[in-house]
């Protein structure tokens, strides 16, 4: 559990590092059996304490180490709805923040499958309504999302991504970060998304 608690750390640093996150805002976490381990509240991603993470269940109930991030209610709603998911990462990210502030998003797909890559560690991105940061009205439509989703987006807040571990969530979530930005940069200009035979084929390699 140790190596799982500086991994949480090492990447919350790189996330900051690379402008992904900032101040004290989002938050990682990683799933061990019925508990799950995460960022705590007030906490920044650049400088966490291994030693300080919080440890809630899957009701997101706190259960040991300091006070958990108010929106651990949402991390725990995603691990219910995907049994298989080791990890989940939510970050305000400038692009995908951006993205989810934009009138007239398509809410079964907020992006539009430009990349090939996006369509493999992506898929389809619903856009959520907008509740404000902690509301744990929220935790039903999420828990319901996530049943079909591994990545959703949050209106006018950012993104939530699971994956099998922190890796896969990691490489997720930048994905998405860099498919929003090629979504804004493209703004004005004729695109050509990727086929629905095309995103096909990929899911089918997947």
């Amino acid at each position: 559990m140790s190596d799982i608690r500086q991994q949480i750390a090492d990447l919350g640093a790189s996330f900051f590092t690379r402008r992904l996150t900032f101040g004290r805002t989002g938050n990682i976490s990683v799933r061990a059996s019925d508990r799950i381990l995460l960022t705590p509240t007030g906490a920044s991603l650049g400088s966490l304490d291994p030693d300080a993470l919080s440890v809630i269940d899957l009701d997101g109930t706190h259960v040991d180490g300091p006070k958990p991030s108010k929106e651990g209610f949402l991390h725990a709603a995603v691990y219910r709805s995907r049994p298989g998911a080791g990890a989940v990462i939510h970050l305000h990210s400038t692009y995908s923040v951006a993205v989810s502030c934009l009138d007239g998003l398509d809410s079964a797909a907020a992006l539009p499958p430009l990349t090939a890559y996006y369509v493999m560690r992506v898929g389809r991105l619903p856009l959520l309504p907008y509740h404000a940061p902690g509301d744990s009205s929220l935790r039903e439509t999420a828990e319901h999302v996530a049943r079909d989703h591994h990545a959703f987006l949050l209106a006018n807040h950012g993104p939530v991504v699971a994956g099998a571990d922190l890796a896969a969530a990691a490489d997720a979530v930048e994905e998405l970060e860099e498919t929003a930005r090629l979504f804004l940069l493209l703004q004005g200009h004729r695109t050509r998304p990727l086929t629905a035979e095309q995103v096909t084929a990929l899911g089918a390699t997947r």
